[in-house]
């Protein structure tokens, strides 16, 4: 990643952080986005004391002309455009569709789904050949369907696989790579903007050695996704495109 220049969105916490902070170890100029610039400015403070280069640009992925603005000031800073980690995302509301209102449904689609588009088509414009774009989906959407009141989240993360599937092919004339990855249980604070009122349409299932085949109650960590997210930024990855990678420990292939 030497010589590189990344834009992460929701980096301000969990796997943006993570991911932010593994570019930079590797080399890569970071642009940090998300929507509070105290947790941010934390962010870019640790990347510095490591050595790495990082800028703050504080932006609301809904907002369009925010992450237009987010993407100039990369190319102010950093002067081009390699990786962009379109990761910003919540949980949203998980409730029955009767009781999941319309407001509550478009809001979750809004900053995952049209957040990721705006993120990636602002700065598709800059990015040099070469490029690559990671999209930060689920399993959720993807291979589990089981989460019942989830419909608002797992459409939206449905709708970003498709999204990247499309782009890779139409990007991909240009040079440019773009790839989802879908993470499992990871903990992260994600769970903070969740709103969990689908008791009334969860459907009870139990694993009694754990949900998770490989480690059993305990979710991956932010640092293994990023890990991910830097192969398919690098040029190891260089053939992959318009492709979904799991990384959930074989937890999907359980619960489905």
């Amino acid at each position: 990643m030497r010589g590189k220049v990344a834009l992460v969105t929701g980096a301000g916490s969990g796997i943006g952080a993570a991911s932010a902070h593994l570019l930079a170890e590797r080399g890569a100029a970071v642009t940090l986005v998300g929507r509070t610039e105290s947790e941010l400015e934390t962010v870019a403070e640790s990347i510095r004391k490591r050595g790495g280069e990082a800028i703050v640009a504080v932006a609301d992925v809904t907002d369009s002309d925010a992450v237009s603005a987010a993407v100039e000031a990369t190319l102010d800073a950093h002067g081009g455009l390699d990786v962009v980690v379109a990761n910003a995302g919540v949980n949203g509301t998980w409730a029955g569709i009767e009781e999941l209102t319309v407001e509550e449904f478009r809001s979750t689609l809004d900053i995952n789904l049209v957040g990721t588009f705006i993120t990636i088509k602002h700065a598709v414009p800059h990015l040099r050949r070469g490029g690559s774009v990671v999209v930060t989906s689920s399993v959720n959407g993807s291979r589990i369907f089981s989460n019942s009141g989830a419909s608002a989240y797992s459409s939206s993360k449905a709708g970003q696989i498709a999204l990247a599937k499309m782009l890779a092919v139409e990007l991909g004339p240009r040079g440019i790579r773009v790839n989802a990855i879908c993470p499992g249980a990871i903990d992260t604070a994600i769970g903070d903007n969740t709103d969990v009122r689908n008791q009334s349409a969860k459907i009870p299932v139990e694993f009694p050695a754990g949900p998770i085949p490989l480690t059993g109650n305990t979710p991956g960590s932010s640092e293994q996704v990023a890990e991910l997210v830097a192969f398919l930024a690098g040029d190891a990855a260089s053939h992959i495109s318009g492709t979904e990678v799991w990384i959930d420990g074989a937890e999907s292939l359980l619960q489905g």
